[in-house]
């Protein structure tokens, strides 16, 4: 897919793409299984080494090591302590919503947000994540997928979002690629309600994997989707959103609605179940209500 032509000084570039076959990324669904499981059990009983700290991020996140048992791994660690204040989502949530979106990943089969338990750690319970280490761009195994461009249409294997100011008295198009992996995050993100999936929330992996992180505002009862990739919205689902979104509504009436429930408020998880049927009725992918800002800010 060959990439736009950037405007000079957008500041938005390409923060996530691989190459690969996103079939390949497709897991079993019910729960991890293989290295997920391993990772799994590493997060949540090995003993957590506090590394470093993210300094960019708005709530506390720490870069740690996780070892159990002469296994080792990186790994990111969300302390509830750390979290800063919102005013649309209840205090000392934002860790549990994150684990919430974990398991509707798994359930969808599509493995789309890296292993993600809740744990105890050296400051206090926390989410706790695999740390992925991302694709090379200069070799060619992140292509860009998100970019500004100075023309009217997306081009050929491109969706339009959003025409924006760029300074100077200029404006540019927000495109982002028409990429079978980017419309798997896109429908997660209708079913889990993600009010924050910017540019940097797409997260590369050498493996050809695109992963989604960052849900701490996810699950909200109202409608507060705010994502950069409404380049689909009201177009039909691909039969294979469909048969997840069916797999979904069994889940939600069993396993994965109880553990659903241990995490998030009885309205949220039933509000989860609405979204996945009215994603169903419709068989469209959502479009912007009119009713929020529907592109996060800042939108990287």
């Amino acid at each position: 897919m060959p990439a736009p032509e950037r405007v000079p000084a957008g500041g938005l570039t390409g923060d996530a793409g691989t190459s690969g076959d996103p079939g390949d990324t497709t897991g079993p669904p019910g729960g991890p299984s293989g290295a997920a499981g391993d990772a799994m059990e590493l997060l949540t009983r090995g003993e957590l080494t506090v590394r470093g700290r993210l300094r960019d991020a708005s709530n506390a996140v720490l870069y740690c090591e996780v070892a159990l048992d002469g296994r080792t791994a990186e790994c990111v660690y969300k302390p509830v302590a750390g979290e800063r204040p919102l005013w649309d989502f209840p205090d000392g949530t934002l860790a549990e919503r994150e684990v919430a979106a974990y398991l509707v990943s798994e359930a969808t089969g599509w493995s789309l947000v890296p292993p993600t338990v809740l744990r105890d750690g050296p400051y206090g319970e926390g989410m706790c994540q695999l740390w992925i280490g991302e694709a090379d761009e200069e070799s060619g195994q992140a292509p860009e997928l998100l970019a500004l461009v100075e023309e009217d249409e997306p081009g050929e294997g491109w969706k339009a979002v959003v025409r924006a100011e760029v300074g100077g008295g200029r404006t540019a198009l927000l495109v982002h690629a028409d990429d079978p992996r980017l419309r798997r995050i896109a429908l997660l993100d209708a079913v889990i309600n993600n009010a924050d999936r910017k540019g940097g929330h797409l997260l590369p992996a050498p493996d050809g994997r695109l992963y989604g992180i960052d849900h701490g505002i996810a699950f909200h009862t109202e409608d507060k989707l705010r994502t950069l990739l409404w380049g689909w919205a009201d177009e039909p689902l691909p039969e294979d959103a469909v048969e997840v979104l069916r797999r979904l509504t069994d889940a939600l009436k069993g396993g994965l609605g109880a553990r659903l429930a241990e995490l998030l408020t009885d309205a949220e998880v039933a509000a989860v179940g609405t979204r996945v049927a009215d994603l169903l009725r419709t068989g469209r992918y959502p479009r912007p209500s009119g009713q929020w800002p529907a592109i996060p800010w800042p939108p990287v």
